[in-house]
């Protein structure tokens, strides 16, 4: 029953939030005002100095074929589209981008294959020489790696029982396995 009366509270306030909107928004969007009257005047006063009533102000509307401009958040909004329109480049057709990422793949080729990464100075792997050499074995003059594999090349001492493993034992080494070749 709680539930109930707690039901009929939250649409009575969600009413008087639909109905202060509503009242904001017709006072909004009318461009006249009231006539504020002067301040009343306090003590006693003769009539010679009582204040005149105020004059009627005459109004003039603005013909019906002109348009008026409505100060709202939605033409606001519109406004900016219709300056954005000339500051963005114009979009293209999904057309006419399939057709510009077809031509910037069309030179390339991707190969499979194994070839070695020389090491960098700083001791990372340099995959591009290795990419370059894998596109050159398979006729192209030069590519980007893929994928990339890697292995560790030991000593055969370090098979041996009792040998104590160093540091300089083992090295690893990398290689490109598939390329992009241009």
């Amino acid at each position: 029953m709680a539930d109930g009366i707690d039901d009929l509270r939250s649409l009575d306030g969600a009413r008087a939030v639909i109905a202060g909107l509503a009242l904001s928004m017709i006072l909004a969007a009318t461009d006249f005002g009231w006539a504020q009257a002067e301040p009343p005047v306090l003590g006693v006063q003769s009539p010679a100095q009582q204040p005149s009533p105020p004059e009627p102000q005459q109004i003039e509307l603005p013909p019906a074929s002109a348009e008026r401009e409505n100060p709202g958040l939605i033409n606001e909004i519109g406004k900016l589209f219709e300056k954005s329109k000339s500051v963005l480049p114009a979009l293209k057709s999904p057309s006419e981008t399939m057709n510009d990422l077809s031509n910037i793949a069309r030179p390339s080729s991707m190969v499979s294959g194994r070839a070695a990464c020389v090491v960098a100075s700083n001791g990372a792997p340099d995959c591009k020489i290795g990419a370059d050499r894998l596109c050159q074995s398979k006729g192209f003059k030069e590519g980007k790696s893929l994928d990339t594999d890697a292995s560790e090349k030991c000593s055969p001492l370090v098979y041996l029982p009792g040998h104590k493993r160093g540091p300089n034992d083992c090295k690893t080494e990398n290689f490109v396995t598939r390329a992009i070749c241009q």
